[in-house]
């Protein structure tokens, strides 16, 4: 019987250049952040190089609201869906290439753009992602990690929140517990306690409803309220805000997953159904009200002692004004002031996640998507040269750090 010796393999490429991209839940363009990221012992170092928002071009984002349901969507719609996102995102990435990142990155990292999210009570069953790498992978020259929700969903798990890793890396070690939000489209919450594992889960909406009631009551003239100025004029409807507040979807236990296919018009249009008139500006506070309601809720039922917040919805100052109400003694800051671009944090998260991907390193977080263990995420879709991808690093990640930024977004 002959023995083999053991291999001897070359110390593991530890640092990249990536660029993060992805299309949220609100589906107003691609986001795009440049980042070093380092990893050192069991500690990540992010670095933020810059980043920037490309709005989709005219036309797409109408098309792809057109497909989430209740809407009906044809295979021919969904390829050249699937192919015009792919061809935006190339765009994006290459500019972003030759903008923030002076012409040299090693990968780029993509979440794509969500249409569907396939959940049954309190199982996700799949998801589906659209924003085809091959088009980034021939603008770029670049290798590109994508398709990072599925194989969270294939093992079990929700394939979401997928910032409950870099909350859990970055938040801690801390005193008391810390949440990590984000408010796109759907809000989420990543509860990171000062030892144990964290929990993560989609509160419900957050800008979902706002922007579907701005489109309403507008006849399409209005995608958002634009800083809550409308809502800052109404009141909440008290009668309607119970009747949002009594979804079951509120009451299921993490971790659980949402999103536009859930929280439609037609859930909105059900809810007027049942209390009759609403202006626009009392819907539109309501809304406020329900948002600011579900993610405060979910804080006290951690007891989280302070949130770090991010996403689009920080922008929306009515909205920021009720969660702080709503929150009362428990500390709010931005992730601004911890030095991440709060506009820009799930493009940075998405960095990672392709980083770690790179490196053969699990980029989930078992705890908080349900997922049966840890799990490499994503597919990798070769660039202009042969794939070479680094030995695979065998360190357990426990930390990350985030650098101050060495260039600002533009």
């Amino acid at each position: 019987m002959h023995t083999l010796d053991p291999v001897a393999y070359p110390d593991p490429v530890t640092s990249c250049r990536v660029i993060g991209l992805l299309s949220g839940t609100s589906m107003d363009g691609v986001d795009v952040a440049v980042a070093e990221l380092r990893l050192t012992g069991e500690t990540v170092d992010l670095t933020p190089c810059g980043h920037t928002e490309v709005p989709f071009p005219d036309g797409l984002r109408a098309r792809l609201l057109a497909a989430l349901p209740p809407n009906s969507c044809t295979a021919e719609e969904l390829c050249r869906l699937d192919t015009a996102v792919g061809q935006a995102f190339a765009t994006a990435a290459a500019d972003a290439l030759a903008d923030i990142a002076d012409g040299h990155a090693d990968l780029v990292a993509s979440l794509g753009q969500t249409l569907y999210h396939w959940v049954d009570g309190d199982h996700a069953l799949g998801t589906l992602q659209v924003g085809q790498p091959a088009w980034i992978a021939e603008r770029t020259g670049l290798p590109v990690v994508a398709d990072l929700r599925a194989r969270d969903v294939a093992a079990g798990g929700h394939g979401a929140p997928l910032a409950s890793l870099f909350d859990q890396l970055w938040l801690r070690p801390g005193e008391g517990t810390t949440a990590g939000l984000n408010i796109g489209g759907i809000a989420n919450i990543t509860v990171v306690p000062a030892s144990g594992p964290a929990v993560a889960f989609d509160t419900g909406p957050g800008n979902a409803l706002l922007d579907t009631a701005a489109r309403m009551i507008s006849n399409g003239a209005w995608q958002l309220d634009v800083d809550g100025d409308l809502a800052a004029q109404g009141r909440p409807h008290e009668a309607l805000l119970a009747v949002l507040l009594a979804d079951p979807y509120y009451a299921l236990p993490a971790p659980k997953s949402t999103g536009k296919e859930y929280f439609h018009l037609g859930h909105l249009r059900a809810a007027l159904a049942e209390v009759g008139h609403v202006s626009g500006p009392d819907l539109l506070a309501t809304l406020v009200e329900l948002t600011a309601v579900t993610v405060a809720d979910a804080c006290r039922a951690h007891r989280v002692s302070r949130v770090v917040a991010a996403g689009g919805g920080v922008r929306n100052p009515t909205l920021m004004t009720a969660l702080r109400r709503h929150l009362g003694e428990v500390e709010v800051v931005g992730s601004d002031e911890l030095g991440l671009p709060s506009s820009a944090k799930e493009a940075y998260l998405t960095a990672l996640l392709g980083f770690l991907s790179w490196l053969g390193l699990p980029a989930n977080e078992p705890h908080a998507t349900g997922a049966a263990g840890p799990r490499l995420l994503g597919s990798i879709t070769p660039g202009a040269s042969p794939l070479r991808l680094p030995c695979p690093t065998t360190t357990s990640v426990t930390r990350l750090r985030v650098a101050q930024p060495a260039i600002s977004g533009r």
